[in-house]
């Protein structure tokens, strides 16, 4: 029986192992859900006018209100929406009736439109301020000559339109930009997997005690 010890505790402290893996990434879902329930709250609340200073750490997701005039010039960032495939993230430069110049995100066209007259003029808004986070190891550097973004980098939007580095992305727009679907903020692109970690680490728990099963079995087997 000497020789079971050692692979029965291998088993067993392998399992522990794994099974506390799996407990603490359900604990970080909890945490997590509760994070992203914050920020549905802030998302859905009453808008507010355009702070006077930027803090995006304290500001994201934050509502706002403004009215001004929607400026010539766009920029265009490539992205794909679910259904309705490949196209693009139309920012334009918005001038409040305060004088203040920023960026405003009025939505989503596909790629054949990129081409399509945009309104501009007289509009009245709400949305939600964003400092996104689009960029990644594999994403391209924006090619600000051919306007072909790839990431709302705020800073280098804000110096190719000559905005304050503020970002409004649309909520509603009125009148309403023809051709283009508006994009709001939600928590939908906010990664939350600990569900799926935790349950790999438990299935990989019971596999392990599988494996230990069928070696204990396989040593009383050679042991008869």
């Amino acid at each position: 029986m000497k020789r079971l010890i050692a692979p029965l505790l291998i088993g067993l402290v392998g399992a522990a192992i794994l099974v506390a893996l799996g407990s603490w990434q359900v604990q970080r879902l909890t945490w997590k859900q509760g994070v992203l329930n914050e920020i549905e709250q802030v998302i859905a609340s009453d808008p507010v006018p355009l702070p006077r200073v930027i803090a995006p750490t304290e500001q994201r997701y934050m509502p706002v209100q403004a009215s001004g005039t929607l400026n010539e010039g766009a920029l265009f960032v490539l992205v794909s929406i679910k259904s309705r495939g490949p196209g693009w993230r139309v920012i334009s430069p918005l001038t409040t009736d305060e004088g203040r110049r920023v960026l405003l995100d009025r939505g989503f066209v596909p790629t054949a439109k990129k081409s399509a007259p945009l309104y501009t003029g007289p509009i009245e808004m709400t949305g939600n301020l964003l400092w996104p986070d689009d960029r990644n190891s594999s994403t391209p550097e924006n090619d600000v000559a051919g306007n072909i973004w790839f990431a709302r980098d705020v800073q280098q939007m804000a110096e190719t339109l000559d905005t304050e580095p503020l970002l409004i992305v649309a909520r509603s727009l009125s009148p309403a930009d023809k051709g283009m679907t508006l994009l709001p903020v939600d928590i939908s692109g906010i990664p939350n997997d600990h569900l799926q970690y935790a349950i790999t680490w438990f299935s990989l728990a019971g596999i392990w005690l599988i494996m230990t099963g069928v070696w204990l079995r396989r040593l009383l087997k050679k042991g008869d």
